[in-house]
């Protein structure tokens, strides 16, 4: 009879040279075949999460690996969930530490950024090849600033010169300078493409000075193919750097070079910037980056999923989705955040545990109460004002459910409407406190009784519907409390 342990820690060794390391220890932790019988070998995970993704990844790999090295002939595999197997004292798994070798462990490569020499002296290091414009998640709101890099990429410096593009903190911008910049490298090897940040051009600019070399510093541009600049408002009541920026703009911009150039606010709003310059900024293509609608947040997350290989709960993603509201950075931490606990902590992310590491991420944002509280805040919360009375929350339960406030306020019965109408409810008595007679003048004269009820329906099914909790947790943040 085949020795079951010996055998699978064998499959395990055939594996790993196949698996990236930090993958393979997270999966294959806890594993074991746990018998093999008529060809079939059962393997037995630990959790329904290791076994989704060990079905949809590795099934095949761990099938070949069998029929090569089983003494027993294989015809299928089944894989089951154990839970038992991840506890200690439970002896059929095997111990990874023995697969992996000791001294030629596989790391997750890093990678490299894309070095563009400017001269034989100097070298940006800028370029994060992460950045590509074919990994920007294009949304109706992006879809004509994104097409206008795809344009310049592909004809540098003779449609929309300059390319200006503005918009908030953590919306993309970088995504999209630095991924026009690498396509214009792919496109021509050879291309100068220099990428920097206002503020290193500012630094620049004083060693120069410092150095008296300003004419070393300016040939140091003269020929550049492409210059982008991020954060051009950091340049704001510097006025030498900004004499500086526009002798180097117009040498470019007269020789058909590239000019990109990203700000917070649209030229004309740039307040300590040059008229002169902000002009030149509004002689090409001006765009501006919006925060993504719900479906590109979600599929942005799905994205970093698939990057990461990892499986969220569906909920999970559109609880994150539909909470964050104000950064794509913002979006991206919490999704890290949350495949950090999963894998540093055994745990498969929830509904309820993503919601605490959300209440975390705002509560980091807090700033200092006037007496020295701290209290939860996030961009969301500067719409709590307009929550002053019990039709703002009946507006707001609306629109998240897309049914009219007439309905809410009605005496229909149908389910997708009741439900949201005891929604309305629970969320007028938690956020405004008022009475439930007075709740129920808001619902076509409802009596104290009926309202009560729908409070105690909704506080009673959050303890076990997850999605319910969601949405909640979603209507309060976009209410700001």
């Amino acid at each position: 009879m085949t020795d079951t342990k010996e055998l699978w820690q064998q499959i395990c060794a055939h594996l790993y040279p196949q698996i990236r390391h930090d993958q393979f220890l997270t999966w294959f932790a806890d594993t074991a075949i746990l018998r093999i019988d008529n060809g079939l070998v059962v393997l037995g995970v630990p959790t329904q999460f290791a076994h989704d993704w060990i079905s949809k990844h590795y099934r095949s790999k761990i099938l070949d690996s069998l029929q090569k090295l089983s003494q027993e002939p294989v015809r299928e595999i089944t894989i089951i969930v154990d839970s038992a197997l991840s506890n200690s004292d439970d002896s059929r798994g095997v111990n990874l530490s023995a697969v992996v070798p000791k001294s030629n462990k596989k790391l997750r490569k890093v990678p490299k950024r894309q070095e563009v020499r400017v001269d034989d002296e100097n070298v940006s290091i800028m370029f994060n090849k992460k950045y590509g414009l074919n990994k920007f998640i294009v949304g109706k709101h992006n879809r004509l600033v994104h097409a206008a890099c795809q344009a310049v990429a592909a004809n540098p410096g003779e449609q929309w010169n300059p390319l200006f593009i503005y918009g908030g903190v953590g919306l993309g911008k970088t995504h999209l300078l630095q991924g026009t910049g690498l396509e214009i490298l792919r496109n021509n090897s050879d291309a100068i493409v220099v990428y920097l940040t206002a503020e290193r051009f500012l630094n620049e600019v004083v060693d120069a000075i410092k150095k008296y070399n300003a004419h070393d510093f300016k040939a140091r541009y003269r020929n550049v193919d492409c210059l982008i600049i991020d954060d051009i408002q950091l340049l704001a009541d510097k006025d030498r750097t900004q004499e500086e920026f526009f002798h180097i703009f117009n040498e470019l911009y007269n020789s058909n070079k590239q000019i990109i150039i990203s700000s917070d606010k649209p030229p004309k709003e740039l307040a300590g910037i040059e008229t002169r310059l902000q002009s030149r900024f509004e002689m090409g293509m001006v765009g501006e980056v919006h925060f993504p609608d719900y479906e590109t947040r979600l599929a942005i997350l799905q994205n970093k999923c698939a990057e990461n290989e990892v499986l969220l709960d569906p909920e999970v993603l559109d609880l994150i989705a539909r909470t964050v509201s104000s950064s794509i950075r913002e979006l991206e931490g919490v999704l890290n955040q949350a495949i950090a606990q999963m894998r540093l902590e055994n745990m498969t992310p929830t509904v309820n545990s993503v919601s605490r590491l959300l209440d975390r991420a705002h509560n980091k944002m807090a700033p200092p109460a006037p007496n020295g509280h701290v209290e939860l805040y996030s961009n969301v919360q500067k719409t709590a004002s307009s929550i002053r009375n019990a039709e703002d929350v009946i507006e707001k339960v609306a629109e998240y459910f897309r049914i009219e406030k007439e309905e809410l306020r009605g005496t229909m019965r149908k389910r997708e409407i009741m439900m949201p109408r005891q929604i309305c409810m629970y969320l007028i008595y938690e956020v405004l406190g008022l009475s439930y007679d007075t709740i129920g003048d808001y619902f076509s004269g409802r009596n104290h009784t009926t309202v009560l009820h729908s409070y105690n329906k909704i506080k009673s099914r959050m303890r076990e519907d997850n999605k319910l909790v969601q949405d909640i947790y979603a209507l309060k943040r976009e209410m700001g409390v």
